[in-house]
């Protein structure tokens, strides 16, 4: 069960650099793909997202609001959304789709963190460098 309260200091600080960590892996892979959405984007997308969740969940919200925190988290996804429709449209022509779901997952593994849920979140990166190596290595395979 997902514990609401208030954390301490030292775990914010656990959950906010384990999603900056997260976050930079992803960001990493893009970067040296040199992909738009890239190391510091996909960084900040899951710092950011932690923040969110992290915030709500310090200011007793989360603790007063049965839907405090799924409405973060609604609200977390759709402003990703908008950053990774940056990604997307370039020149006049939709190019980035990769980079903008590596974005979306970045938030989702910032949202891991901050819930404390590590092990989750290791696990997204892990099957996210999956699909963004091995899959792209069968696609030109295939092609």
């Amino acid at each position: 069960m997902l514990d609401l309260h208030p954390l301490s200091w030292s775990e914010l600080l656990n959950r906010l650099l384990l999603a900056f960590l997260l976050g930079s892996v992803i960001g990493i892979d893009r970067e040296l793909e040199q992909k738009s959405a890239g190391l510091r984007t996909n960084m900040l997308v899951s710092l950011g997202t932690a923040l969110f969740v992290l915030s709500t969940l310090q200011s007793g919200t989360a603790q007063a609001s049965t839907d405090a925190l799924p409405r973060v988290i609604q609200g977390v996804a759709t402003g990703v959304g908008f950053v990774g429709a940056g990604a997307i449209f370039q020149r006049d022509r939709v190019h980035g789709l990769t980079s903008a779901a590596a974005v979306w997952v970045s938030a989702a593994v910032g949202l891991t963190a901050a819930l404390g849920q590590w092990q989750l979140g290791l696990m997204g990166v892990t099957l996210t460098l999956i699909t963004l190596r091995a899959v792209k290595w069968v696609e030109t395979a295939i092609r």
